[in-house]
């Protein structure tokens, strides 16, 4: 896997970071963050199956990984074949630095030829000369914004979705016919997702207090086809008791709320400059106030997928437990099931201790997993509160 510099972390991060992880864990931690992301798609199969879809690209010349058997719609793009001559006339100053000439998985034909450039290293760690029948390509990265410029982009056939984003909607089982709301919606990645699973039928209600995000949300949602949602405008909380108000509940509802987003830092440096340890002390009341109008709208039985993608416990664990401490025996932690092998989460955080069920909750980082952060928890109403 190719490194890169990293800007430097904040003194407060690192800190709580290691109060998170023993040092072995923290060690891998940092080294992951040097790593960037895997690229990942998700199959739309509103517009085209799995099948087809990974047909289309590999005659593309695209290298195709699914890396969960149980969901062959999602993908990772490892790179494309690209004739060696091509990359020859494209750059033949260029050649291949010596990690490329010295790593095991060379082609070897190409072990002492000079004149391949240094684009065409290994991708992910792949055997790249174990999986080309024709020793007369290379496999390559692909190019920035390459996976946005693709037409099967262009036509709805994927969505451009990091691995862990993807398991909200898995925990959260949308099925055909239900009505669900996604709280938090733009830009529509999840929303796209609760649609292609609910295979247009049943009702979502997707909801954004930006029109500029708005304007996002639909144009995603016009290109994958999804024709199942309504829009809305309106803070979050307010949104719900509106909703109340008009006797209307949901069986399911995601609840990805806005955060500090600290397990971003792989894909977006800006997060190392914009983290404060102030947002992550005020998001918290933000976040229980969307939690909490949530469940005053899901119906009994129903489920909601409360995530983040940060580890900051003050956003997570003790948000969980406030409100399990809140609602009392009307709602309950489930267990949730992943296609990776999650942390469970933590039950005391500094000088607090929080409701023992949070150990139910998921926590995800990107060095178990070579994925993005994240962290969801599932709760389940099963009675009316003070009931």
């Amino acid at each position: 896997m190719t490194q890169r510099k990293i800007p430097e972390p904040k003194p407060l991060f690192i800190e709580r970071m290691q109060a998170l992880l023993n040092p072995a864990d923290f060690k891998e931690y940092q080294e992951m963050l040097k790593i960037p992301p895997v690229r990942s798609i998700r199959c739309n199969t509103l517009r085209i199956s799995p099948e087809k879809l990974k047909e289309r690209l590999e005659k593309n010349g695209w290298k195709i990984k699914q890396p969960w058997h149980k969901y062959p719609k999602i993908m990772i793009v490892e790179g494309k074949y690209v004739a060696k001559k091509e990359i020859e006339d494209k750059e033949k100053d260029n050649i291949l630095n010596n990690q490329f000439n010295n790593s095991e998985n060379i082609l070897d034909d190409d072990v002492n030829n000079k004149s391949i450039p240094s684009e065409a290293r290994l991708i992910l760690g792949g055997g790249v000369g174990k999986n080309i029948k024709n020793k007369n390509k290379l496999l390559i990265d692909l190019e920035p914004g390459e996976l946005g410029r693709a037409l099967e982009h262009q036509l709805g056939y994927y969505y451009v979705q990091e691995l862990s984003s993807m398991l909200p909607v898995l925990a959260l089982e949308p099925r055909p016919e239900e009505t669900i709301l996604d709280l938090c919606a733009s830009p529509g990645s999840k929303t796209t997702q609760i649609a292609s699973s609910m295979k247009n039928t049943g009702a979502i209600i997707a909801n954004e207090v930006s029109l500029a995000r708005i304007k996002i949300l639909a144009s995603n949602l016009e290109r994958c086809g999804v024709t199942n949602t309504i829009i809305t405008k309106k803070e979050g909380s307010a949104l719900c008791l509106r909703l109340e108000k008009s006797n209307l509940s949901f069986d399911k509802i995601l609840v990805d709320a806005p955060c500090s987003g600290e397990g971003t830092l792989r894909s977006s440096h800006k997060t190392y400059l914009m983290w404060n340890i102030k947002t992550i002390k005020a998001l918290p009341r933000i976040q229980k106030s969307l939690l909490r109008s949530a469940i005053d709208i899901l119906k009994i039985g129903g489920t909601i997928i409360y995530s983040t993608c940060t580890h900051a416990p003050e956003e997570n664990e003790e948000v969980v437990s406030n409100i399990l401490n809140e609602f009392g025996n009307s709602i309950k932690l489930e267990e949730i099931k992943l296609p990776i092998k999650p942390r469970e989460g933590i039950t005391n955080w500094e000088d607090k201790t929080y409701n023992s069920q949070v150990k139910k909750c998921a926590r995800i980082y990107p060095q178990d997993n070579n994925t993005e952060g994240f962290f969801l928890a599932k709760i389940k109403k099963v009675r009316w509160k003070n009931i």
